[in-house]
């Protein structure tokens, strides 16, 4: 891909991390959202504010259906040739796909088609060829002209609204298409009912019902324009419609027209604009009335919403100074900015929500919060929201789990949660490492109580994934349950982090429990072979075995046994001795890493990319794994393996993402490496050295506090860390606590050209196993 073509990034052409010096800026001003909109990033390039509930972003192609829209799972895909139209919601990141709700599209003329046409026939519909060279994205701004529409269209982005703001050519008829019909995934049959009315006020409301990865979701808008209507219609596309059933939460009485159906596409005319026409919208999941309310809680015209917006971008981003060369600065700042992008506000600005039980409820004292890829994010992404956002976000997002856990018809914590509604997807009950992690770091605003009374719940709950058997047996039996040996070492590790927070509230009976469930990953594990493997009923390894097959519905979820025989992060110290010793877990690493994958076919399975060796990092079962050297007992190697991992699956490019960032894992992933530690084990209070890739970086610390990353001889001679101080004494240990981040202070590395052999080696300096390291 040629970079020269993309202006916004042209300064970042070269990508290797130590190739050229490092940029003065801002954090803010190195973000490039276009990183990821590639390949298999599945980032968006359009406006959120921080968190926000609006994702206001370009959809290039929304006419693909399940796995053959994979690539298009965020709406944007940085190598199609046209925009179909901008939608108020989106993922970033995801492996999966929904959202892509209430699409506006702006045409030009006499004739206003209803269709989007065909991309490769131009003229055929209301889609529009671009060109990246008129394309600008920035935190909460996106801007491209529309070749065919003869249109700007630039787009900014509230908590609750997406503002849209589209030039006309002076002597153009000024239209707007606004299509219900349009989703991600856009399977026949998805949307289930779709409402439309145009109140007196001019306002335009309506509702949309579908059933796409989460069943049975409603979403309802709220849309203002700055200039008043010549005309419009409201269209069905579907002739066979009766109408009758959903018309929509919150319906008026007074509408001047409206209209109900399943295939509803809307015209607007403006006739000749002076000026830009700006068009604000807000959504609810709640009702028309709630999206009216959101509407009127933020106030003003495009510029102020913009002025405002990046004005929060610079604050969330600002919690990190970063100073680095000039590609890998580009990258942390945009890893960053993708770290706080979800979990999203879900909740209106009077605090309704609509929850897990399809059900309006009430935030009291705090935001409700959705879009919960938890699989993913527990292991980095909210270990780094208790750093940046604790107070806020995370006691957020605590409470927006829990409140989910005490509404759900289940009585069980979130899986994968978007908009309030449940899919179900991957394994595990991995809300619960976010809570322990957040309470066991002192973040408050909570009921500790009932925070754990709900871990408890979906850790006992035997329909979810087999729970009965494995609170039975021991472990999760393939003959009644697939991925059986992923969702056992998975529970046994969430296990672990129940005990722990029941522990230190006093609650000794859970403790004891849960301690017991955290050594189950030693039922699946074969101590002859030296794999994770699944189990039979009777006891039996399943059989025939193959550690490298990767297939949907095996032994392992999204991997093999390679990449989950490591997964035991509460007893890596057990593994290494299970292992038979430093040095056979060493050999076993490397072997990872350096085995031959060329004749390996994963084209089956869409999540597998980035791979050295055995080593998938653009999933997210090994990305723990550089860093187990340093449980082995040689850190140096952990070293090594991170700079090759960071060369390779990370570049300032729209192609620069090895895999999909799953609601910012990915990137958070960066963030930690790059400041030179990372959370192995949420829950243990420690991050893990591994090396940094920052001259200097500064942690802005929400009570005022400072911690700082200095790295002296940072260049791609000096790949190894040569010795490590903590505020000016050095330090044996090869981790550091959360409580020496939250103190504030210093860590500085020194780097050199050959690795040191001797620091932390030592079985007392490495980091926390529940089991003592072999001597």
């Amino acid at each position: 891909m040629s970079i020269s073509r993309f202006a916004p990034i042209a300064r970042l052409a070269a990508t290797l991390c130590f190739a050229t010096p490092a940029v003065a800026g801002t954090t803010y001003d190195a973000v490039d959202p276009m990183i990821g909109t590639g390949g298999g990033g599945h980032t968006y390039p359009g406006a959120s504010a921080p968190f926000g509930m609006v994702q206001l972003s370009p959809d290039t192609d929304t006419g693909c259906v399940i796995r053959a829209c994979y690539a298009h799972a965020a709406g944007y895909q940085y190598g199609d040739p046209t925009i179909q139209g901008f939608s108020h919601t989106h993922f970033s990141g995801a492996g999966h796909s929904d959202l892509g709700d209430f699409l506006v599209m702006p045409v030009s003329g006499k004739t206003v088609p209803l269709e989007p046409g065909d991309p490769a026939r131009p003229g055929s519909g209301y889609r529009s060829g671009f060109d990246h060279k008129s394309e600008i994205a920035h935190p909460g701004y996106y801007a491209v002209t529309l070749g065919d529409a003869h249109v700007r269209a630039e787009m900014t982005a509230g908590t609750r609204i997406g503002v849209h703001r589209y030039t006309f050519q002076p002597d153009a008829d000024a239209h707007l298409v606004f299509d219900l019909r349009s989703s991600l995934y856009n399977y026949p049959g998805k949307t289930l009912w779709s409402s439309i009315r145009l109140q007196p006020d001019g306002i335009v409301t309506g509702c949309r019902q579908t059933r796409g990865w989460a069943p049975d979701r409603v979403l309802c808008f709220a849309m203002r324009f700055s200039a008043p209507l010549t005309d419009h219609a409201f269209v069905d596309t579907d002739a066979n419609v009766v109408y009758r059933g959903f018309q929509g939460p919150g319906r008026g009485t007074d509408a001047l027209a409206e209209k109900a159906g399943r295939a509803l596409v809307a015209r607007f005319d403006f006739g000749k604009l002076a000026r830009p026409l700006e068009v604000k919208v807000a959504i609810s999941s709640v009702d028309e009335a709630g999206a009216i309310a959101n509407l009127d809680a933020e106030p003003g015209d495009f510029e102020a919403i913009r002025a405002k917006t990046k004005a929060a971008w610079q604050t969330a981003l600002g919690a990190i100074d970063l100073q680095a060369p000039a590609p890998m600065e580009a990258n942390l700042a945009t890893a960053l900015y993708h770290a706080l992008l979800a979990p999203s506000v879900a909740s209106d600005a009077d605090g309704r929500y609509r929850g897990p039980d399809n059900a309006v409820h009430t935030a009291t004292g705090f935001t409700f919060r959705s879009t919960f890829s938890l699989w993913d994010t527990f292991r980095a992404e909210h270990p780094l929201l208790t750093i940046i956002q604790p107070q806020t976000t995370t006691s957020d997002v605590v409470r927006s789990l829990v409140a989910s856990q005490q509404e759900s018809p289940f009585g069980i914590l979130p899986v994968w949660q978007f908009q309030g509604r449940e899919t179900w997807c991957m394994i595990g009950y991995h809300a619960v490492p976010v809570i322990a992690d957040a309470y066991l770091k002192g973040i408050g605003g909570f009921d500790a109580k009932q925070a754990l009374d709900a871990m408890v719940a979906s850790a006992t709950y035997g329909p979810y994934g087999d729970l009965a058997d494995y609170m039975k047996l021991g472990y999760v039996p393939i003959d009644k349950e697939p991925e059986a040996a992923s969702k056992t070492v998975e529970y046994a590790y969430d296990d672990w982090t129940i005990a722990q927070m029941a522990r230190r509230m006093g609650r000794t009976d859970i403790a004891a429990t849960f301690e017991k469930r955290a050594q189950n990953w030693r039922k699946t594990f074969d101590f002859k072979t030296g794999w994770v493997r699944a189990r039979l009923s009777t006891g039996a390894f399943r059989a025939p075995f193959d550690p490298v097959s990767i297939q949907y519905g095996s032994d392992y979820t999204e991997g093999n046994a390679w990449q989950y025989s490591w997964f035991m992060p509460q007893d890596e110290g057990g593994l290494v001795t299970a292992l038979g010793g430093g040095a056979k877990t060493v050999a076993k690493l490397d072997a990872m890493f350096d085995y031959d994958d060329s004749k390996l076919d994963y084209s089956n399975s869409e999540d597998i990319a980035g791979l050295i060796g055995q080593y998938i990092h653009g999933n997210e079962p090994s990305h723990s794994v550089a860093y187990l050297y340093s449980y082995a007992g040689e850190p140096w190697r952990t070293q090594e393996r991170l700079k090759q991992i960071v060369d390779s699956q990370y570049k300032p490019t729209p192609d620069g993402l090895a895999g999909n960032d799953d609601l910012g894992q990915m990137s958070a992933w960066l963030v930690f490496t790059g400041l030179g530690f990372y959370p192995v084990t949420p829950g243990s209070l420690q991050y893990v050295i591994g090396r940094p890739f920052v001259e200097r970086a500064t942690l802005n610390l929400p009570d005022g506090k400072h911690f700082t990353v200095v790295t002296d001889g940072l260049s791609d001679a000096h790949p190894y860390v040569g010795s490590v101080t903590l505020n000016g004494k050095p330090l044996a240990k090869g981790f550091i606590t959360h409580a020496d981040i939250m103190a504030g202070g210093a860590l500085r590395f020194t780097m050199q050209a050959t690795p040191d052999k001797t620091w932390a080696t030592a079985t007392a300096d490495r980091p926390f196993s529940t089991t003592p390291y072999p001597r």
